[in-house]
């Protein structure tokens, strides 16, 4: 990741920000995408992955209120980069990693594909309880295998306050 880039992620304060690449590994986080995500602080940076988080921990199917579509979106980003990318060894042990999950395997046998763009994506989060996060995709300049998302919510709504107490 550019330092660049990692400067303006810091800098964001009010709202979740974080840097994927086209694996949906998790390149950095600011301190409110760490909270936003349960059991992320337990897991060393540089092993975040999106889409194993999705399919492979507990707390995800909790913190989604929208699992399923949130969950085909992840495997539709995953699709979108393993045809760009078939030789890529990480990816593909990835893909092999999810199959375990039964959930994963009939999503990736869809074979759809998705880029993100925007959106709203709604939390059950265990501290903050219910959350209401817009969503905002962009490919950096010079970058184009990495997705800043940003998850920006309504100023004075109850989500803003709920992100206050993380």
């Amino acid at each position: 990741m550019r330092p660049g880039l990692l400067h303006v992620l810091d800098n964001i304060s009010g709202n979740p920000a974080l840097v994927l690449d086209h694996r949906l590994d998790v390149l950095a986080m600011n301190r409110l995408a760490r909270a936003s995500y349960p059991g992320f602080d337990e897991v060393p940076a540089g092993e975040w992955n999106m889409a194993s988080f999705m399919f492979l921990d507990p707390a995800a199917r909790e913190l989604y209120v929208e699992w399923p579509a949130t969950a085909r979106e992840n495997v539709g980003m995953l699709r979108l980069y393993a045809g760009r990318h078939p030789q890529d060894p990480r990816l593909a042990r990835i893909v092999e990693g999810l199959t375990a999950d039964p959930d994963f395997r009939r999503v990736w046998a869809d074979q759809d594909v998705y880029r993100p763009g925007y959106g709203a994506k709604r939390h059950r989060h265990p501290l903050a309880g219910e959350l209401t996060l817009g969503f905002e995709a962009f490919t950096p300049s010079g970058a184009p295998e990495q997705t800043l998302g940003l998850y920006p919510v309504e100023p004075g709504s109850p989500s803003e306050a709920a992100l206050r107490t993380l």
